[in-house]
Parts: C-alpha cells; sequence; structure tokens
C-alpha cells in the first residue's frame, strides 16, 4: 500500500465525488450517518490507496486527508 486516507465524518456530505475518482475503487458510501444526517463515504484499506490526492482534490467540503508512505 502506498497511501491511506482519513474521512473526517462531520465534513463529508455524502457527495460520491470521491468515489467517482477514486482509481483503485476503494471508497464507497457507508450506512452509516454523521450528526447532520449524511450518509458517509468510508475507506476500504483492503483495496488499497496510490496515494494519487484525487479524492482529496475533488472533494468540495475538504473532508479527506492523504497520508502517502
Amino acid at each position: 500500500m502506498k497511501g491511506t486516507i482519513h474521512i473526517k465524518q462531520e465534513l463529508c456530505k455524502g457527495c460520491s465525488l470521491c468515489m467517482e475518482f477514486c482509481p483503485k475503487g476503494s471508497i464507497s458510501l457507508s450506512k452509516k450517518l454523521n450528526l447532520k444526517g449524511y450518509f458517509l463515504a468510508e475507506f476500504d484499506d483492503k483495496k488499497g490507496c496510490t496515494g494519487c490526492a484525487t479524492c482529496a482534490l475533488m472533494c468540495p467540503e475538504i473532508a479527506i486527508e492523504v497520508y502517502r508512505g
């Protein structure tokens, strides 16, 4: 694995832009709701992460942090 991501749950609005642009398909919509009532995006570390940070760039809420290494 080249990277990992952290999704800030209270900022995520479940817009799915990160899911559409993830080259590994590692982000999906969970069944959990945040305090604002939005379904959250969640990262599946089994599918891996390239560390490309496209998900973070696409996120309009700046809810994703990418860690490389």
